[in-house]
């Protein structure tokens, strides 16, 4: 057995060592503490790596860190001749709408011939009405007047008599009179009777809902079997199946739009709809300081345009003078048209331009100097600051 060694330290306080396999252990950290030491005390006296850590240390040394410039093409702004155009929108209503509805009240709805999208011509039959109670009336009113007819000849055969009779004394000037005034108020009954008549025929003719003009029904609101009221609306029409594109254009520009000017009308499908401006309104409404250009949109030029649909459309000016880039010069951020414009310093700025007009693949700029030079294309890579190789284009297209 291993029994512990006690051993005198300098100071004579004794010590517990442990047995040999301890006391091996406890030598090999010491050992590798000190080879450590040395290791770090070389490495502090390498001159290489002292003048390396120094050079490191050393403040301002570093070189910037700068972006890789790209090779660009730039381009200047080309003056030419452009049709100028003022995109604005609105809605599409009907030109004008008659409501339609019967003249013959409490009668009941007997037959329906129109529906909703039906094209009809001035004077087509759209609805019927029951006619039994109006031809009955029509017929009590023939008889009141034949009636009244046959008491208008007795009473004129009487006057006759009493006019030969005049002058003979067999009859008084009173009763000769009475004869007179008897054949007068049987002209008047018949009279009486025949505007009974004619009214009777004319709430008859009434009967039948006709069309007050040609067009297409947008609305019918009759049923069979309803009773049609004193002034209710059965049916309503777009007069001539003509249309109008109520466009909203900013007050400040209303003064460019004239009577008579060329419009282009877009619709959601993408067509084009040609439409010439018949009135410009003469208020503009406080909250959107917008006001109404009422545009006729040609007959049957757009199918795809309905009464209460939103559409945009544009405004064309004749042509002027205006500095014009590529399209793909243009950029769209944070909702504005912006371009790449190159310093002198070979490094590019975003810059803000107003668009005022477009024709195939050039875009009229405004806000933009005639020297000014820019990224032809590409510019979606490029952020405000970046350096540039700068290659010229050949022509400014």
């Amino acid at each position: 057995m291993l029994k512990n060694v006690i051993c005198k330290t300098p100071g004579n306080a004794p010590s517990v060592l442990a047995h040999p396999v301890m006391a091996g252990a406890s030598a090999f950290g010491t050992t590798a503490a000190m080879f450590a030491v040395l290791l770090l005390v070389g490495a502090l006296a390498t001159p290489g790596i002292s003048a390396a850590q120094d050079k490191t240390a050393a403040p301002g040394s570093a070189p910037a860190k700068t972006r890789a410039a790209l090779t660009v093409q730039a381009i200047s702004p080309a003056a030419a001749t452009m049709p100028v155009t003022l995109p604005v929108s609105g809605n599409v209503a009907a030109w004008q709408e008659a409501s339609i509805g019967s003249e013959a009240a409490g009668l009941r709805v007997a037959e329906l011939l129109a529906d909703v999208g039906d094209t009809v011509r001035k004077g087509d039959v759209l609805a019927r009405l029951a006619s039994d109670t109006v031809r009955a009336e029509l017929a009590q009113a023939e008889a009141s007047l034949a009636e009244t007819k046959a008491l208008l000849a007795e009473a004129q055969a009487n006057a006759r008599r009493a006019q030969q009779l005049e002058g003979t004394g067999a009859l008084s000037a009173q009763a000769i009179s009475q004869f007179h005034t008897a054949e007068q108020t049987a002209l008047a009954r018949v009279a009486a009777g025949e505007a009974a008549v004619a009214t009777q025929r004319l709430r008859l003719q009434h009967t039948e809902v006709k069309a007050p003009d040609a067009g297409v029904i947008s609305a019918r609101l009759a049923t069979v079997g309803a009773v049609a009221g004193s002034g209710q609306e059965l049916f309503r029409l777009i007069r001539g199946g003509r249309l109008e594109w109520r466009a909203e254009v900013p007050a400040a520009d209303l003064a460019r739009v004239k009577p008579g000017q060329k419009v282009a009308v877009f619709t959601p499908g993408g067509q084009t709809v040609a439409g010439q401006v018949r009135k410009v309104a003469p208020t503009v409404d406080v909250a959107t300081r917008n006001g109404l250009v009422y545009v006729d949109l040609l007959p049957g030029a757009g199918s795809e345009l309905k009464p209460g649909m939103f559409a945009r459309g544009e405004f064309r000016f004749e042509g002027r003078q205006v500095l014009t880039l590529p399209a793909s010069a243009l950029l769209l951020r944070d909702g504005f048209d912006v371009v790449m414009r190159i310093g002198p310093d070979q490094t590019v700025t975003q810059t803000k331009v107003q668009v005022v007009g477009r024709q195939a693949d050039r875009v009229a700029v405004a806000d933009l100097p005639a020297d000014a030079r820019v990224v032809r294309r590409g510019a979606a890579f490029l952020t405000d600051g970046d350096a540039v190789k700068v290659v010229e284009s050949d022509g400014k297209r």
